[in-house]
């Protein structure tokens, strides 16, 4: 019977080279990877200005218009400017995703994922069409 080759102090290490800090600049699908993960703090920025507006109206009108003066800040209206376009771009690059992340089969074969997709913005579109209509009558 043999034994195992026993540890010595000179062992060989495994060739690993350190990944650069800008990795993920070197391909388009990097970049946009990063910038989708990146565009989530805007969303969660999105939820707590809309829990803020709901505090704001929940406490009354005084502290509603106090809030609808918070908002004409210049810096929180360009921020959610910015937050708009990196959540709206958030949202796109996940409908996209959609058809790599499921598998959705009907009768037994596989809907394209190109359908899959287009289901996403249909309902998207019903969905802010429904909201549209009931805020602007």
């Amino acid at each position: 019977m043999s034994q195992a080759p026993a540890y010595t102090e000179y062992h060989p290490r495994w060739y690993r080279p350190r990944p650069s800090t800008y990795w993920w600049l070197k391909r388009w699908s990097y970049v946009a990877f990063i910038a989708r993960e990146l565009s989530s703090l805007f969303v969660a920025w999105f939820v707590v200005y809309l829990l803020l507006l709901v505090r704001a109206v929940s406490r009354g009108d005084p502290a509603y218009q106090e809030f609808l003066n918070w908002s004409r800040n210049p810096f929180v209206l360009l921020l959610n400017v910015v937050a708009l376009v990196l959540v709206v771009f958030h949202a796109v690059t996940w409908f996209n995703l959609a058809p790599k992340a499921m598998v959705v089969r009907w009768r037994g074969q596989r809907v394209p994922g190109f359908w899959i997709a287009a289901s996403n913005y249909a309902a998207w579109v019903a969905v802010s069409a429904a909201l549209a209509w009931l805020v602007l009558g």
